[in-house]
């Protein structure tokens, strides 16, 4: 049996700038519920057979050949600290797209897909502690359904770097990022630790929000200060998918608000491909970067912050 979860994207892209997602909702061989953002998934198979990886990291159950392309299966019960799956046959595997990187995820059985609105995707609760793998938890049908910080357990498994190269932190000037301050929104744990480290290797200040909610009260408090908001930052460097609300309806929100309009938006998210070339565009970002590299995003986020100082220094001469 095969299920495929793409067919209708071109319906689904009326979600953007609405503030609503589509879920795969799934099971990890017990009652609870979990969800993975339609946009992430490629396709849904019954496990396909799997060749053992010799020395890879326990999470790996094994690598299958799947339309000619080998990719990694991992067990994502066991990625965030369940039991292992059992009985591989009956289950299925969610190929999914994320961070540039094709990968299979086991699960022990998929439920169906839902729409949902972003201001019902809540954070995680406080109390749960900062060793989990939620990234969001909503409610339906009086069931909690917990989203995986899917970049958590990738940069867990596969690992990453968050290193900047040498000849990039060469060629940034003080003088060029002087009195910048770069919004960061985005609500994986992991991901905000990686942008800003980036930045701090270059010595950008950076103000961070865990949503578009949190992010927007951030900038609609400055205007109510009476404070220039386009002076106090110079860009805003945010995900897509965070709960509450989601990245492109906070920059739909910005650019159509007249103190906001001319704040510089770039997307930076684990959805890629050319499907968010058209959504940058019908929401007006500035621009989009897909996740994650190191270089690339110190040296589009020195880009901007040049353009910006460029400018302002030409407006106080």
């Amino acid at each position: 049996m095969k299920t495929s979860v793409m067919d209708g994207v071109n319906a689904r892209t009326q979600l953007v700038g609405r503030n609503r997602l589509e879920l795969l909702l799934f099971r990890l061989g017990k009652n609870q519920i979990f969800g993975i953002n339609v946009f992430k998934v490629r396709e849904v198979i019954k496990c396909p057979p799997l060749t053992h990886a010799p020395h890879s990291h326990p999470v790996i159950s094994g690598l299958a050949n799947i339309r000619g392309q080998t990719i990694t299966i991992m067990d994502l019960s066991l990625a965030i600290g369940g039991a292992p799956l059992t009985d591989l046959a009956q289950g299925f595997t969610i190929i999914s797209e994320y961070n540039r990187q094709i990968q299979g995820f086991l699960v022990s059985g998929v439920d169906r897909i839902v729409n949902l609105n972003w201001e019902d995707i809540k954070p995680p609760p406080v109390g749960i502690g900062r060793h989990n793998f939620l990234t969001a938890v909503t409610r339906m049908n009086d069931e909690l359904v917990e989203i995986i910080d899917v970049e958590k357990v990738m940069g867990n498994v596969l690992g990453f770097s968050d290193e900047v190269s040498q000849s990039v932190t060469d060629s940034t000037g003080k003088d060029e990022i002087s009195g910048c301050n770069v919004l960061v929104v985005d609500d994986s744990s992991m991901a905000r630790k990686q942008i800003i480290r980036v930045l701090e290797q270059m010595g950008v200040e950076y103000t961070v929000a865990k949503n578009g909610r949190e992010a927007y009260n951030i900038l609609l408090d400055l205007i109510g200060k009476g404070k220039p908001v386009c002076e106090h930052f110079s860009m805003v460097l945010s995900d897509v998918e965070m709960p509450e609300m989601d990245g492109y309806t906070l920059t739909k929100n910005i650019k159509e608000h007249t103190e906001l309009a001319n704040l510089y938006v770039m997307l930076h998210s684990s959805l890629s491909g050319a499907f968010n070339e058209n959504m940058v565009k019908k929401v007006g970002a500035d621009n989009f970067l897909a996740k994650y590299n190191p270089d690339e995003l110190a040296e589009q986020v020195l880009s901007v912050l040049r353009r910006k100082t460029s400018t302002r220094d030409k407006k106080a001469a």
